[in-house]
């Protein structure tokens, strides 16, 4: 019975998946990409300096300063809200996903992973931008803020809102699915390899039960809590990452140039698997890399912007700017990493003898790519570092279905929203044990078609706005020259007055 049913929703996804990342979805996510890039000056790498200068350089050096409380506004730091965010996308798709587009889509996926994180970077952007500029504040001092905040209030079709928050409840379930799924396939994996014991299953629902309680636990605390675990863990998690792929693509240094060579010339491989374009046949390695690439880094979901709308900052521009430094942390560095990973301890042969249809075989890849860099500690290491990444994951996606379900009966009274949000609640931390045991491949496709349409409304406002994006970033820029403007903070007078004097009180690190 469960089986079928399971069957019956893998072939409908699957019609449904075909649709979503079809070219049309392709084509819109490179060509809002590229026409933020155009509005914004080529925003990602004109201004990619003033990013790190403005965002991580003074977030380090004020790491242990205390700030004082805003008893106005209840909010989180700047660095809680890019933790929180780089949580939700830092997660298994930097290291399994990555390794499922190479074995799926050849080496040359990984290239349009870098084109799509390149226009991502400035998606993701212009996302927080708007996102800060259309968020609300409630009786509480709460701010929230998301794609369905500008889609309702600057694209002002309510309706295209309402489907953009149902599509994000349900890319919060598809997303949590995923990263538990990965925990309990990798640790029972691992638990296999160091007893000898075959009784998977087992423990798969087991990590489950225990992931879905601890998640419960940080959930309840809502986004103060949820930003002050993701600030400890992800520093923690990325750094350990980094030295030991570094440590391991410096083992096989000499497969470096080999591993390049492949992600370029298998990029535009007239042999690959798909379906063809203008005479080409790499469709496949190029909806690969731009799916996975988007499971990655989410520019272009409207996902993360919920996490950066709730931080103190004042300016959207500058919270904006968090989100290329995003992008290009995910990508560029964990993502790049993972690949010039996994392509220099494999060699191009060992491939050709796997079996591409077995169920779990990226997890099993993934582990096995640090097993044979490290031995047992590195198989100890993977399932310490594989669950981190999932988990933050977890935790910062539960906030995004919490605001969009917030969203969605904004019809009710304040104080009436908090029930359908504790319903949302109580089925997420449960769909988080159920899905440590379903078949992975359903569950990364099902994931991917919630990924897809939860883009599409999010795109269809970002060009819809992207003129009022270009404005503000002037806006900004103009102000930090010295021009005497009218701050551009808050599409609301009351609260762009508020905010404006916040920043000349000089109550805020705005300037």
């Amino acid at each position: 019975m469960w089986e079928s049913f399971l069957g019956a929703v893998e072939k409908g996804n699957s019609v449904l998946n075909s649709y979503v990342w079809g070219w049309p979805t392709i084509i819109l996510i490179l060509g809002t990409g590229l026409l933020l890039t155009i509005r914004t000056r080529g925003l990602q790498v004109r201004k990619f300096g003033e990013s790190l200068n403005t965002t991580i350089v003074p977030t380090l050096k004020s790491l242990g300063k205390k700030k004082q409380a805003d008893g106005r506004v209840n909010s989180i730091s700047q660095f809680e809200a890019f933790s929180t965010a780089i949580s939700g996308t830092v997660g298994t798709g930097n290291i399994i996903g990555v390794v499922a587009a190479i074995l799926s889509g050849g080496p040359g996926a990984v290239l349009w992973m870098w084109i799509s994180a390149f226009f991502g970077m400035v998606t993701n952007y212009s996302e927080n931008v708007l996102g800060l500029y259309f968020r609300k504040k409630d009786s509480k001092g709460n701010l929230a803020g998301g794609a369905f905040y500008y889609i309702a209030y600057g694209l002002k079709w309510k309706w295209l809102a309402y489907l953009a928050s149902i599509f994000c409840i349900l890319a919060a379930i598809g997303m949590s699915g995923v990263q538990t799924n990965k925990i309990s396939g990798s640790l029972s994996e691992a638990y296999m390899r160091m007893t000898g014991s075959e009784n998977a299953e087992m423990v798969k629902l087991i990590v489950g039960i225990v992931v879905a309680v601890i998640a419960a636990v940080i959930i309840i605390g809502g986004i103060k809590r949820i930003g002050r675990v993701a600030s400890m863990l992800v520093p923690f998690m990325s750094l350990l990452f980094i030295v030991l792929a570094l440590i391991a693509i410096g083992m096989h240094y000499y497969r470096i140039p080999e591993a390049f060579s492949l992600i370029f010339t298998k990029a535009f491989n007239f042999n690959a698997v798909g379906g063809g374009i203008l005479g080409f046949t790499f469709a496949t390695v190029i909806k690969k890399g731009m799916a996975r690439g988007v499971f990655s880094n989410e520019a272009g979901l409207g996902s993360s912007v919920i996490a950066h709308s709730a931080s103190e900052t004042r300016e959207p521009v500058k919270q904006g700017l968090w989100g290329v430094f995003e992008i290009f942390f995910d990508t560029f560095i964990i993502c790049t990493l993972t690949a010039l990973m996994f392509l220099t301890t494999f060699d191009a042969h060992y491939f050709d003898a796997l079996d591409l249809s077995q169920d779990g075989l990226d997890s099993f890849m993934s582990m096995t790519m640090f097993s044979d860099n490290f031995g047992a500690f590195g198989t100890a290491t993977f399932s310490i570092i594989l669950p981190l990444f999932a988990f933050t994951t977890i935790i910062a996606w539960s906030y995004y279905g919490e605001k969009a379900v917030e969203f969605f009966f904004g019809f009710m009274k304040e104080e009436n929203r908090k029930y359908p949000v504790t319903v949302f609640k109580v089925l997420y931390v449960l769909l988080i044990a159920v899905s440590a045991t379903i078949h992975s491949q359903v569950v990364w496709d099902i994931s991917d078609t919630c990924n897809g349409l939860m883009a599409l409304p999010n795109l269809i406002c970002l060009v819809a706005l992207s003129g009022l994006v270009a404005k503000i970033t002037k806006n900004y820029f103009d102000r930090k020259k010295g021009a005497k403007v009218e701050p551009m903070l808050s599409a609301y007078p009351e609260l762009n007055e508020e905010f404006k004097q916040d920043i000349n009180s000089g109550d805020r690190e705005m300037q």
